[in-house]
């Protein structure tokens, strides 16, 4: 591409004005905080927040609700961002002289904590919320979907959140518009560690400090909830160390407090107090409150669990009484313990009618359609064929972990990064290996698709298991259903989709598929990338016997 050669000159036209948009947000609770706690602001004043553990005790009761739904949850991350969320609503809702979203953006990228910010925000008497109503958490009837949507829920969500990091330039974009807009506003943006492994937060890392440098961006506080730890175990020990990256913040223009004990509210609360004065005293720096938090922080199995139990482990309500109770340190207010008592007994109740039914009806075996893929790779590699996996995070639920264990030295996990994962397996592929790429089936036809384009442009063909299609995840909300996932990938160039129907199925199409990639590529033909499109259901082995 050559110079632009232009004889265009600046015309007159009208100032700019933004359109009128009506707000949809709900304003500040009118009442204090069912469980509240008392902490001190930096001038010495009195604040009462919602209390942490009120937030986590409440994550747990109504996450018991959707897993009797047949969903499944979060916990670890609600758990490790309270404080963070508590604190925050905290400082928004104390805007005294105007509408609390005429002075703050408030942005929460980490979708996983959703629910966290629900619990918190029934606790506050936001948007009229009660308790009653997060009995409803991930049900078809209510707008508390697993991750938040702005499209169902606009008065609790302004921007929807979900794939780690899409937030992150979108926030980006609202402090620049209200810089040009000439708004009065600051924008706060939630952040996991996880999500600063994607590419899309890397490019905004760069481009916030540096586009505020020139003048260009409002007052802009990022809050980063650090523990090192994401879906499937420490970010360290399965990938990289996420500290060089965060200790470069510096560098690249932020101005950066530093917050060791993350789940001490007072000290989480200045810090975040002293970031807002801060970005509005200086707006040509973006400010960074690095957080040290401790995924699935108030129950010490979750604390310790190698994934800080991202999904909340209790499978109904048997234990749900000792969760809540260990939470609470044993001090449990009156109607969450009552509410706790009331969901062990419906289990009790469902545990004496699956006796009584039991031997009825001939069951059915059944498994997740992913594992014949992981079966059919771990044959394939048993009878010589060079197969490699690369992941980025999911691989318990796309099914490839059981292949990663029965060969731990033919895989590597390249973080929470899709794009790079498939582009790394593109370049494997080119050495000779038969690269397993895996991903949820929304990220994987949306991050995922210049590269799947490139690789097939480089005669670099891979294999890829997207899993979780349609709306079999119709519970994590919008962003993680991928109703497109058929039209995304099938125009792409030597590429050819596949979505088989049962685990049997899987297996001897994935064995063929690494059959003939192995021969095109021997003979030296360009091959052909496989796409295998599976959901998140049991289903039976075999539909048909044989």
């Amino acid at each position: 591409m050559g110079a632009e050669i232009t004889d265009a000159k600046p015309l007159d036209a009208p100032a700019l004005k933004p359109l009128k948009l009506a707000n949809r947000l709900a304003g500040r609770p009118e009442r204090p905080p069912t469980y509240g706690t008392t902490i001190q602001s930096s001038d010495g004043q009195e604040v009462v927040l919602g209390d942490p553990r009120a937030t986590r005790a409440l994550v747990a009761l109504m996450n018991v609700h959707a897993v009797n739904g047949g969903a499944a949850c979060h916990w670890g991350g609600p758990a490790a961002l309270a404080e963070i969320m508590s604190a925050t609503h905290g400082l928004m809702f104390a805007q005294q002289d105007r509408p609390w979203y005429e002075a703050f953006h408030f942005v929460n990228d980490a979708g996983h904590t959703e629910n966290g910010v629900y619990a918190l925000r029934a606790n506050l008497g936001f948007d009229q919320m009660t308790f009653e109503d997060l009995k409803g958490f991930r049900s078809i009837e209510s707008k508390l979907t697993g991750h938040g949507e702005s499209h169902l829920n606009p008065e609790g969500v302004l921007l929807s959140n979900g794939p780690l990091s899409s937030a992150v330039g979108q926030s980006q974009g609202l402090a620049m518009a209200d810089k040009t807009a000439g708004n009065d506003r600051v924008t706060l943006l939630v952040l996991s560690d996880g999500a600063s492994m994607e590419g899309e937060a890397k490019e905004a890392f760069s481009a916030i400090p540096g586009l505020a440098a020139k003048g260009k961006v409002n007052p802009f506080v990022m809050i980063l909830s650090d523990n090192q730890t994401k879906l499937s175990g420490r970010i360290p020990d399965d990938s990289f160390d996420m500290a060089p990256t965060f200790n470069a913040m510096e560098t690249l223009g932020w101005q950066v407090i530093d917050v060791p004990e993350g789940h001490d509210l007072q000290s989480v609360y200045r810090a975040i107090e002293q970031a807002i004065a801060t970005a509005r005293g200086n707006d040509h720096q973006p400010v960074l409150v690095r957080v040290r938090t401790v995924k699935g922080y108030g129950v010490k199995a979750t604390e310790e669990n190698a994934s800080g139990g991202h999904g909340f482990p209790l499978k109904g309500g048997e234990k749900i009484v000792e969760f809540v109770s260990e939470i609470c340190g044993g001090e449990v207010p009156e109607a969450l313990m009552n509410w706790a008592q009331e969901l062990r007994s419906q289990w009790e109740a469902q545990e004496a009618a699956k006796a009584a039914a039991k031997g009825t009806s001939p069951s059915v075996k059944k498994d997740k359609i992913q594992s014949g893929l992981a079966q059919a790779a771990i044959q394939a590699a048993q009878e010589g064929y060079p197969v490699f996996s690369v992941s980025s995070d999911v691989q318990g639920s796309t099914g490839i972990a059981s292949f990663q264990k029965s060969f731990p030295d033919r895989f590597v996990e390249v973080g929470i990064a899709e794009s790079n994962m498939v582009s790394v397996g593109a370049g494997y592929a080119k050495i000779g290996f038969i690269p397993i790429v895996d991903t949820f089936g929304q990220f994987g036809v949306t991050k995922a698709n210049l590269p799947l384009t490139m690789a097939a442009l480089s005669q670099a063909p891979v294999i890829a298991i997207f899993s979780h299609v349609g709306f079999q995840d119709a519970a994590d909300g919008a962003s993680h259903q991928a109703t497109t996932y058929f039209a995304a990938i099938s125009s792409i160039p030597h590429t050819v989709v596949i979505a088989p129907s049962c685990s049997g199925e899987a297996h001897a199409l994935m064995h063929a598929a690494i059959k003939k990639y192995a021969e095109d590529r021997q003979a030296g033909r360009d091959g052909e990338s496989y796409v295998f499109f599976v959901g998140r259901e049991n289903y039976p082995i075999h539909w048909i016997d044989g």
